[in-house]
């Protein structure tokens, strides 16, 4: 669940499972399929964060803008455009029927079958086929790996290899046999070793096996022949890594970071209806029709331009001067306001999505006297009313770590029993109690270029300081990429869930979890996150999740601060935006939209 999409891309469901200069160089267009209308023309949108990776399945990378990308183009790792499934604006699954089905063989054991429709091509011109999904079973499933991690630094303690590096979890995706692939090389079937709580939301394409082999320096037969022959990797007898599966993990895990338009054509190998055309850091990203995509949900326009645009009030007079037909601001009551001014049509609701503050476990907050002291300084309710209160007049404090107030009575049970609840106000006498007389450093980490952050950092830094903490400013644009670096004890943040599944426990909750970038580690934590992606019952599962919220409340892991709103904005001269809370925001219908007029 990220803004830090790190959902918030983010956090993922499925396998594995956030000021521009006006000008814009470089654009292309793609051809229209043979047979299909094409009314033409160019939509521009602006978000607000910048895009620096084709592969948001990284913890590294995991941002909300890589996801939206990654969605329409379709190579991430979970629910998009170009694979089995996506969501609908009520988050219910959509089945991608014009790219392949996928059905239950058996329930015991739990066997599902996928089976990809003939003819299907990656943009490149080369066929989708079983290959792709094997190699994208090989990524998410951590199959192959033989390293035990170190909860407290993530290093390899046992000699072992961590192939890929997933912002996700491998929970719950263990099967008990190697996959059956089809004789035709068409289809693929999982077994799993237990019942999988979101085994309807895997899909099993990400990445290109043609791509990964060629990285890797060898064909893609050759690949897929070292993955079918390679043996289950065992934490108890590590081995030295095999070096063709090293070198495309490696090219995996950061080949696909970048910092200007690649020249490496490979990268922006496509499955869905949108292909990468060009791309001007910090500015914009460009996307295109892809010429060789099969499916029905081609856009009618002919290319779609994301312009990063961090500050609200710049986004507003984008739209308003029609230098971009839709936006997605940080939702804001002078944002409102503005848009109001400005005539724009506002698509507003609750994301799926929570701002909090966490602590880094080790350096000063190894004493658990001195984290509970710190959450008793966070002033949340003052917060909440500086923040998000003129937004939505209704909304309260969050005292969840896991359920949101939307998801009502999950959510009052979740309260009632984590006690979240009574870190409302500060408690400085409590606090100064607790230190002794103690003086700790504290560094914070945020986003310098989100005021919303600024202002949450300012009200702790103001608080924490009376009960005798020393406050240290690590906020930075570029945030993102210091979580989990050890460079700072607390972080403000947010997640976004994508709306559907539990991937989010093991990633956030679990030891060396992929988006647990505060080292967290406790052990009865990580036998009731396990359980909680085998438990399909959905009354077990809600209590696991309670469990689940207590422990870290106990464990003064951090503080929820409130659900975020959402805020969309057109000027009218696109059709078809309309409200999502998830995680692929604004873009997660573009393909449906058209051209007013």
């Amino acid at each position: 669940m990220s803004e830090k999409t790190r959902r918030a891309r983010a956090l993922t469901a499925g396998a594995g499972v956030a000021v521009a200069a006006l000008a814009l160089a470089g654009c292309t267009t793609t051809a229209t399929p043979e047979g299909e209308s094409n009314t033409g023309g160019t939509i521009t949108i602006a978000t607000t964060n910048a895009f620096t990776s084709f592969n948001g399945d990284t913890p590294e990378a995991n941002l909300d803008t890589n996801g939206m990308v990654g969605y329409l183009t379709g190579v991430s790792g979970g629910l998009g455009l170009g694979g089995f499934q996506r969501l609908d604006k009520d988050f219910s699954v959509l089945n991608n029927t014009d790219f392949g089905t996928y059905e239950t063989v058996s329930e015991d054991p739990l066997t599902v079958k996928y089976t990809l429709n003939e003819g299907l091509t990656w943009s490149d011109g080369e066929p989708i086929n079983a290959d792709d999904m094997l190699v994208s079973w090989a990524i998410n499933s951590g199959y192959y790996n033989d390293a035990i991690l170190d909860p407290a630094t993530g290093d390899v303690t046992n000699g072992g290899t961590q192939y890929f590096s997933l912002a996700g979890s491998t929970a719950g995706l263990d099967t008990t046999a190697f996959p059956e692939i089809g004789d035709d090389n068409m289809s693929m079937t999982l077994t799993y070793s237990t019942p999988y709580v979101d085994y309807e939301l895997v899909n099993p394409i990400g990445k290109p096996a043609h791509v990964l082999a060629e990285k890797a320096g060898v064909s893609e037969a050759d690949f897929i022949e070292l993955l079918k022959t390679l043996p289950k990797g065992d934490t108890a007898a590590p081995v030295a890594p095999n070096a063709t599966l090293k070198a495309a993990a490696d090219f995996w895990n950061t080949g696909y970071d970048v910092t200007a338009m690649p020249t490496d054509e490979s990268l922006l190998v496509a499955s869905g209806p949108f292909i990468v055309t060009d791309f001007t850091p910090e500015q914009s990203i460009t996307l295109g029709k892809n010429p060789n995509y099969k499916g029905e949900m081609s856009p009618s326009y002919d290319q779609l331009i994301i312009r990063f645009i961090g500050d609200s009030n710049a986004q507003v007079t984008a739209l308003q001067n029609g230098e971009v037909q839709a936006i997605q601001p940080q939702a804001s009551a002078d944002t409102l306001t503005a848009l109001e001014n400005a005539n724009a049509t506002v698509h507003s609701g609750n994301q799926l999505a929570y701002d909090h503050v966490d602590l880094s476990f080790g350096g000063v907050f190894a004493d658990a006297n001195v984290r509970e002291a710190f959450l008793k300084t966070i002033p949340r309710q003052q917060i909440l009313e500086s923040i998000v209160t003129p937004v939505n007049p209704d909304a309260e404090v969050l005292n969840s770590q896991i359920f949101l107030p939307t998801e009502g009575d999950q959510y009052t049970t979740a309260v009632a029993a984590s006690g979240y609840d009574a870190f409302t106000e500060p408690d400085i006498e409590g606090a100064k109690a607790l230190l002794n007389g103690a003086t700790p450093t504290v560094r914070i980490l945020y986003n310098t270029n989100n005021p919303n952050r600024v202002d949450s950092f300012r009200a702790i830094q103001q608080s924490a300081q009376q009960a005798g903490f020393v406050i240290e400013d690590a906020g930075s644009p570029d945030w993102s990429s210091l979580l989990g670096s050890g460079s700072y004890d607390a972080s403000i943040f947010g997640w976004v869930s994508p709306g559907a599944g539990n991937a989010a426990l093991p990633q956030i909750f679990k030891t060396g979890g992929g988006g647990n970038y505060n080292n967290y580690s406790n052990s009865a934590v990580d036998t009731l996150v396990d359980e909680s992606q085998v438990t399909v019952d959905a009354d077990a599962l809600a209590d696991i999740k309670v469990q689940i919220d207590t422990a870290t409340a106990k464990d003064f892991y951090g503080l929820p601060l409130f659900q975020s709103p959402g805020l969309f904005a057109d000027n009218g001269s696109v059709t078809g935006v309309d409200y999502f809370g998830g995680q692929t925001g604004i873009v997660w219908n573009a393909q449906e939209w058209t051209l007013a007029g």
